[in-house]
């Protein structure tokens, strides 16, 4: 097995991503997530894709959205009191990796 990350779904075929998604959320779905990609809804906001995708042999077999973040907005719980926290302690709390789907606004 080998873990790859690629910054661009574009490059997983929609197909393999989707088996994998299921069917019953829409924003998991390679379409959604691609759209977000090729609008620039992602890194104005400072939301890198980094989507991690577990391989066996040549087959995908587990997938997950993944993105580097450069702040905290855009996400439904913000981490001010951690990345202040850093900052006082002289730490970079940023760049950091989320597995999480942008912007839904959707229980």
């Amino acid at each position: 097995m080998k873990i790859v990350f690629t910054d661009n779904i574009a490059s997983v075929p929609a197909s393999h991503w989707n088996l994998l998604a299921g069917k019953n959320n829409p924003f998991i779905q390679h379409q959604f997530l691609l759209a977000l990609e090729q609008h620039d809804c992602l890194q104005n906001w400072g939301w890198y894709p980094q989507h991690c995708l577990l391989y066996d042999k040549d087959t995908l077999i587990g997938a997950c959205p993944a993105y580097i973040k450069d702040n905290s907005y855009g996400e439904f719980v913000f981490d001010w009191a951690w990345a202040d926290a850093y900052q006082k302690n002289g730490l970079d709390y940023y760049p950091k990796l989320v597995t999480t789907i942008p912007f839904t606004p959707a229980q």
